[in-house]
């Protein structure tokens, strides 16, 4: 019998959808894929030799909420160590499309707008999480604003992860300033502007702690002791 029924009909239209509707996720998940690629801006700046990607860093991001997550309990009694996880993997995600703009503390460098920055990323993620599931833009959205304490806690690991990958590239030798742009550090010698980024944001007890074990440890590295 030739042809088929509306309903066999409907069923094909609705299968095209689905299938439309799996491109574009797979779309979008490509398009964040970038951040493999995306290299974090203050390490070029400071001459790393091969510094990390964005989503590296989101690993490590990720890592410490899973790793010390709980020492941060007396201070946030109701985080959610999952959901904080779900923070840290999307925290970043707009960069894929936006890059990475580095936070200053040398009061010579160029002052990023933060209001333009959180528009334009937040159009990122329109695009970026528009063909994925609510999770992916709701964990995003959570983290900016900062107002449950799975978002702090992730902020608190975002900018320790900072220090501790700096750590690593001093007691490695992974970085030459002059391979950089030297201009762009004129208040601050080595490393040293990271963690005057990192220390004024900190804003629980656990982890301005961890900061300063993780100071000593950098100090150690760069003066070789």
């Amino acid at each position: 019998m030739a042809g088929g029924s509306d309903d066999d009909a409907g069923d094909d239209d609705r299968d095209a959808d689905a299938d439309d509707g799996r491109d574009g996720a797979l779309d979008a998940v490509l398009a964040a894929y970038d951040l493999k690629d995306e290299r974090r801006t203050g390490w070029q700046l400071r001459g790393v030799d091969d510094p990390e990607s964005v989503a590296a860093h989101s690993w490590g991001v990720a890592y410490l909420v899973l790793a010390l997550g709980e020492r941060f309990r007396e201070e946030l009694p109701n985080v959610d160590l999952d959901r904080a996880l779900r923070l840290a993997v999307v925290h970043d995600a707009a960069e894929a499309e936006t890059g990475d703009v580095a936070t200053r503390a040398d009061s010579t460098a160029d002052a990023v707008d933060p209001e333009a920055k959180e528009a334009t990323e937040r159009e990122a993620m329109a695009d970026l999480a528009g063909p994925l599931s609510e999770r992916v833009r709701d964990a995003w959205e959570a983290y900016e604003a900062r107002d449950s304490p799975e978002a702090v806690l992730v902020k608190e690991c975002d900018l320790l992860d900072t220090c501790l990958q700096a750590v690593m590239y001093e007691q490695d030798d992974r970085y030459d300033p002059e391979r950089g742009e030297p201009d762009a550090f004129r208040e601050y010698d080595d490393l040293d502007e990271f963690f005057a980024t990192t220390e004024p944001r900190l804003r629980t007890d656990t982890g301005k702690e961890l900061f300063a074990a993780v100071r000593e440890r950098y100090r150690a590295a760069r003066d070789g002791e």
